[in-house]
């Protein structure tokens, strides 16, 4: 375990009778940095929050957060927002968020303090005594993401922190995890937005069937992936460069130029700019998106539609 390390998930199982929910799992969490937790539905995402959380205990394996065993100290240093949303309708929404975070150990004066704070970033700020059931189901949700880091957690646990919010909103949430981040705090972020792992996470862990399928850095594993070629928009006759054994035609990505095991991107550019005949506009490798990766491994289990929406005859690269 790092001296940086928030959370520790070290070999845990959890199972329910004779299904196993969790299978043998570990990784580690770092404070200053969005960790993605992605999976199909019951892959075992949500029983390993769960178990973080200590809501379930592992049968097997053990879980360290912020430097040991999870107690009363410990969980006033936690934030959690649950996908299953879930407020005092008919409590006035500044009060309520007042009084949550008295619950961490604030002060009602810092509480409400901070709650009006947020509630201004959230463009809530005159609706800060309106009831929440007089609230929109957007505005409820950016509520609740203000309930969550009222503290100022040291560890915040987001399970499908933007879903149902407009892009505009889903800028602002987006910009705070992101400010979270930068004071220290470790972020876990479980969703099914590929694009938003990306573009935020530092790193990730891919669950299917619930054992670990993919761990690292975002670049890690999208290089775990990379095919030996090399996308490429220009004029030229590709095929006859040296140790391109392939050419295939892609209208919308570009040029796809794969390569023998033994020549290098780097041999392969160096030629196109011997070759006066030759220009191009694009030159990189073939990594594919997470999005890609994500229905590679866990194709047979997500549904069809979601399949055929996402997945074309080739890979999509960026």
């Amino acid at each position: 375990m790092g001296t940086n390390s928030a959370i520790v998930v070290n070999h845990v199982s959890k199972s329910y009778g004779d299904f196993r929910a969790v299978d043998d799992l570990s990784f580690e969490v770092f404070r200053g940095q969005i960790f993605a937790m992605l999976g199909p539905n019951g892959a075992g995402k949500s029983t390993t929050i769960r178990m973080i959380l200590d809501i379930i205990k592992p049968d097997t394996g053990t879980i360290t957060i912020l430097g040991g065993a999870l107690n009363d100290q410990t969980k006033d240093r936690l934030g959690y927002l649950p996908e299953e949303r879930g407020l005092y309708r008919n409590v006035k929404v500044v009060e309520m968020l007042a009084y949550l975070g008295t619950l961490k150990g604030l002060s009602n004066r810092d509480a409400q303090k901070r709650a009006m704070t947020l509630l201004e970033e959230l463009d809530l700020a005159e609706r800060a005594k309106s009831k929440v059931s007089e609230l929109s189901k957007g505005n409820q949700q950016k509520v609740q993401f203000a309930a969550t880091m009222l503290h100022e957690p040291d560890v915040l646990i987001l399970d499908e922190p933007t879903t149902g919010l407009d892009p505009v909103n889903t800028l602002v949430i987006k910009d705070l995890i992101v400010r979270m981040k930068e004071r220290g705090s470790a972020v876990i972020m479980s969703t099914h937005q590929m694009w938003q792992v990306e573009e935020m996470a530092d790193r990730l862990v891919m669950i299917n069937k619930g054992k670990q399928a993919l761990y690292g850095t975002v670049d890690e594993v999208r290089q775990q992936y990379a095919l030996h070629a090399i996308i490429v928009k220009g004029e030229g006759d590709w095929a006859r460069l040296p140790g391109v054994i392939r050419v295939e035609e892609n209208a919308r990505t570009g040029t796809f130029l794969y390569m023998d095991k033994a020549t290098t991107s780097n041999q392969i550019l160096a030629a196109i700019a011997a070759d006066s005949r030759m220009t191009i506009d694009r030159f990189e490798l073939a990594v594919p998106s997470l999005n890609d990766i994500f229905i590679q491994v866990a194709g047979e289990h997500l549904p069809e539609d979601y399949v055929q929406q996402t997945q074309e005859k080739e890979l999509v690269y960026e």
